[in-house]
């Protein structure tokens, strides 16, 4: 008999995966729907109504692998054994670090190399997505939540879906069977305060909680059952405002892969092998140093792309370090982590008055550390 994990013991009940949809597609919707069954879980992410991404849990890489194989004909320079390397940094290298979505990461990762652009990366997500989305749509039972601050809040947005146009694609390409199809159709044409049905900020579907105060413009039907062809996804995809790419057309990225240099700040050596361990030595070079006065002639040399420093250093602490960095010309905008073991209201204040750029906490997961970072260099 097969055993569930215990995260999987929920209250199930029937679903509407359309009603479920079209509650997130409002403008001031920000998270991340996550809906529970026996056979796995699905996380669709939105920002502001807009779907920045979807994945499955029981089958996390391989649409991306897959896609990423088909788009890989239209880009030369990614080379062949890419999902193998993928495969080590990703799945291999953080698998029990609990990183809710190293996909994701691994997308951030093949920009940051310049394997892929930010316009074949919008296009990576979106067919990943529609992957997703044609599984959940048949989902019958199960249970959901929605989780307001999610683990891609500070990763860098490549691309903006249309949910409702998404789902149109999804049954035009014919894998969404017929019945679910007329089905789909009677629930929206239905009352949208079905007494059956709990709001989506339920984390039980609890029958006796209340819908959230802000629902979503009225839009059209999310099924639209016609024979026109949908247009190809620059239809629906908005791209973020500080991309200048093109969404058409494909171009090759450069070849040459950066190598981000990180400079660590620590008076415990136990702490910078940490973090030299946590990290991929083909992506970062790190740098550590347990002498703040030292440091900072060092980094003067190196000249790093990010800098994390611990808070409590002898000799000069951690908020005097980063103000002295600050008053030097090149040193204005380079990326600067205050590492502690608080984050109370004054070390904020204190960190905000010298300018740091964040915060890592002490004891910090190989997923924190990844996260700070991509955060500041991407």
């Amino acid at each position: 008999m097969k055993t569930l994990p215990i995260t999987r013991y929920r209250f199930f009940q029937k679903l509407q995966p359309l009603s479920l949809l079209k509650k997130i597609t409002g403008k001031t919707i920000t998270g991340c729907l996550q809906v529970f069954s026996t056979s796995g879980t699905w996380s669709i992410y939105v920002e502001e109504g807009k779907l920045i991404y979807a994945c499955y849990s029981e089958r996390m890489f391989e649409p991306l692998y897959r896609h990423l194989g088909h788009l890989s004909q239209q880009i030369t320079t990614l080379p062949k054994e890419i999902n193998e390397q993928l495969r080590v940094i990703f799945e291999t290298g953080i698998e029990n670090q609990a990183i809710p979505n190293p996909d994701y990461l691994a997308i951030c990762w093949l920009v940051n190399q310049k394997y892929i652009s930010t316009s074949q990366a919008a296009i990576l997500i979106e067919q990943v997505a529609l992957e997703v989305l044609e599984s959940f749509l048949i989902l019958e039972e199960g249970s959901y939540e929605f989780i307001p601050e999610t683990f891609l809040d500070d990763l860098p947005k490549f691309c903006y879906l249309n949910v409702r146009l998404l789902v149109e694609q999804c049954q035009q390409r014919g894998r969404v069977p017929d019945a679910f199809r007329r089905e789909a159709y009677s629930q929206e044409t239905s009352s949208s305060t079905d007494n059956n049905e709990a709001p989506v900020n339920s984390k039980y579907n609890s029958q006796s909680s209340s819908h959230p105060q802000t629902q979503p413009k009225p839009e059209p039907r999310l099924p639209q059952f016609n024979n026109k062809p949908v247009e190809y996804s620059k239809r629906y995809i908005s791209q973020p405002h500080n991309l200048n790419t093109g969404y058409q057309q494909i171009s090759n990225p450069s070849t040459d892969k950066k190598i981000y240099k990180i400079f660590c700040i620590d008076d415990n050596p136990i702490v910078l092998n940490t973090i030299r361990n946590s990290l991929d030595e083909q992506i970062f070079a790190v740098i550590g140093v347990t002498d703040s006065l030292k440091a900072l002639m060092e980094i003067l040399c190196t000249k790093p792309d990010i800098i994390l420093i611990s808070v409590d250093m002898p000799d000069l602490d951690g908020y005097e370090l980063c103000s002295l960095l600050r008053k030097h010309s090149y040193f204005k905008n380079t990326p600067v982590i205050m590492v502690t073991e608080k984050a109370s209201l004054i070390d904020r204040a204190r960190a905000t008055i010298v300018r740091a750029s964040g915060h890592l906490n002490k004891p910090f997961t190989q997923g924190d550390l990844l996260k700070v970072i991509f955060k500041h260099i991407v």
